[in-house]
């Protein structure tokens, strides 16, 4: 992605906002062990994953699961302790990703305690697949979060990729 359009997702991020019906919307959706896993997500990840749903359903998706958890793809993004990535660890993570890739790839292969925020972000996928099996989600959606941040996705995980990189 371009400077560019990271810079409009950061703007985008700074304006987030999740409306009351929206809110309901995805209460309604969503199963009681699932909502959770959504409502863990700051204002900015829910507003992120609320396009992408948006986005899937309007490309005609109708594969409930896969829509069920575009509304909380992004939930292994904060740690058991409820802290997520902050937008500042973002743009840290971004920029070294695009470039400075070895220093992206050495921050991100441990969670070292200055760059906790980087090997969140690095490895969100897996890291919300477990939250998600942990809440007793399908394995195809545990599977779907883990890997459609993979090199090549396949199924539910490459339709949901590419919603998420519309975003």
């Amino acid at each position: 992605m371009s400077a560019i359009t990271r810079l409009s997702q950061l703007w985008a991020a700074l304006r987030a906002n999740v409306t009351p019906a929206e809110r309901a919307l995805v209460r309604q959706l969503l199963a009681s062990n699932e909502y959770p896993l959504f409502e863990r997500m700051p204002l900015y990840d829910q507003r992120h994953c609320l396009d992408v749903y948006t986005t899937l359903v309007a490309a005609g998706e109708q594969d409930a699961e896969l829509l069920h958890l575009a509304l909380y793809h992004d939930t292994g993004k904060v740690d058991r302790q409820g802290q997520p990535v902050s937008l500042l660890w973002y743009g840290i993570a971004v920029v070294w990703k695009q470039l400075a890739p070895q220093c992206y790839a050495w921050a991100a292969q441990k969670p070292r305690w200055w760059c906790r925020s980087i090997y969140r972000y690095a490895h969100h996928g897996p890291l919300g697949a477990d939250l998600a099996a942990e809440a007793g989600c399908s394995p195809t959606i545990v599977a779907t979060i883990r890997h459609y941040h993979d090199d090549a996705p396949t199924g539910l995980a490459a339709r949901l990729r590419w919603a998420d990189d519309q975003h």
